[in-house]
C-alpha cells in the first residue's frame, strides 16, 4: 500500500487515514487510502470525474452516513479518535468539521439569521451579535452586508452567497473546513475573492478542497492529492489516491506518470 505521509511538518496531522475504503452497496467506490492531512494547510484534491475525490471528502465529517447503502471501512483518525467508532456522535463531529458545498445554499432567512440560527439552536451562550459580525468579517463579507443584515441571504450575488455560507460554517467555530468545488458556480471575480479568503482562513483552519480547476489548486493549496480510476476484474471502476505531495512538487515534478499526464493535459 502506498503511504501518503507529509514529512518534516512541525505540527501533527489533523487527520490520519489508515486503509479507508468506501462502498456504495456492494460497489467499491474508493479503494484503500493511507494519508495524513497536516494542520493549518490548504489541501486540494484533483482528478477526473468519478475518481473518489468528493467521496473521500464526505468521509471527513461522515456525510456518507446520509447516503443509503454507503459504508466506510478502515480508520479515519481525527485528534486521536477514529471518527467511525460507534461511540462518535456524527452531529457533534460536524460542528467541528464544517462543509461548504458546490452551489451556494443560504437558508431562506435573513443574512443575520443565516449566521445566528445554528449557534442559537445549539445553545450558544455568548453575544450572538458579536458572533454574527466576527463570522462575516472573517469571511470577508461584513463590509458588503453590514447595512442590510435583515435582508434575505438568497438576494445576494452568487459569490456573496458562497462567502455567506463560509461565514455560516465559521460561526460554529469549526477546526476544519471542507469545500466541495466551492467556486464551480461562480464567476472569475467571485472565484478570486473566495480563493483569497481561503488563503486568509488557513491561519485558523485546516481546509480540504475538491476542485476540477487545476489552476485553482496550484494557486491556493499547500498540498495536492491526485486521484484516478481503475477497472477491477469485473469491469467496475473504482477511485484511488495516486499521489499526495506538496503542491509545487506535484505540479512541477510529479512522482507518478499518471499525475504527470493529467497535469499536462495528456490524460485519457
Amino acid at each position: 500500500m502506498t503511504q501518503h505521509d507529509p514529512k518534516n511538518l512541525q505540527d501533527r496531522a489533523v487527520f490520519t487515514l489508515e486503509g479507508v475504503k468506501v462502498y456504495y452497496s456492494q460497489l467499491l467506490a474508493l479503494q484503500e487510502v493511507y494519508l495524513k492531512i497536516p494542520k493549518n494547510q490548504i489541501i486540494a484534491f484533483i482528478g477526473p470525474s468519478g475518481c473518489g475525490k468528493s467521496t473521500l471528502l464526505r468521509c471527513f465529517n461522515r456525510m456518507n452516513d446520509l447516503i443509503p447503502g454507503a459504508r466506510v471501512e478502515g480508520k479515519l483518525v481525527y485528534h486521536d479518535r477514529n471518527i467511525y467508532d460507534s461511540k462518535i456522535n456524527s452531529v457533534k463531529l460536524r460542528k467541528q468539521i464544517g462543509m461548504v458545498f458546490q452551489r451556494p445554499n443560504p437558508f431562506p432567512k435573513s443574512i443575520y439569521d443565516n449566521i445566528a440560527y445554528a449557534p442559537v439552536a445549539n445553545g450558544y451562550k455568548g453575544n450572538i451579535d458579536e458572533l454574527v459580525e466576527s463570522s462575516l468579517r472573517r469571511a470577508a463579507i461584513w463590509d458588503e452586508v453590514k447595512d442590510k443584515l435583515k435582508a434575505k441571504g438568497t438576494a445576494l450575488s452568487g459569490g456573496q452567497q458562497q462567502r455567506l455560507c463560509i461565514a455560516r460554517a465559521i460561526a460554529m467555530k469549526p477546526d476544519v473546513l471542507l469545500m466541495d468545488e466551492p467556486c464551480s458556480a461562480l464567476d472569475p471575480i467571485s472565484t478570486r475573492q473566495v480563493e483569497e479568503l481561503c488563503l486568509e482562513l488557513k491561519e485558523h483552519y485546516t481546509i480540504i478542497m475538491v476542485t476540477h480547476n487545476m489552476q485553482q489548486a496550484s494557486r491556493v493549496s499547500d498540498w495536492t492529492g491526485f486521484f484516478n480510476t481503475e477497472t477491477d476484474d469485473h469491469g467496475k471502476r473504482r477511485g484511488r489516491l495516486v499521489e499526495f505531495s506538496p503542491t509545487e512538487e506535484i505540479f512541477k515534478v510529479p512522482k507518478t506518470q499518471e499525475a504527470e499526464a493529467y497535469i499536462n493535459g495528456r490524460f485519457g
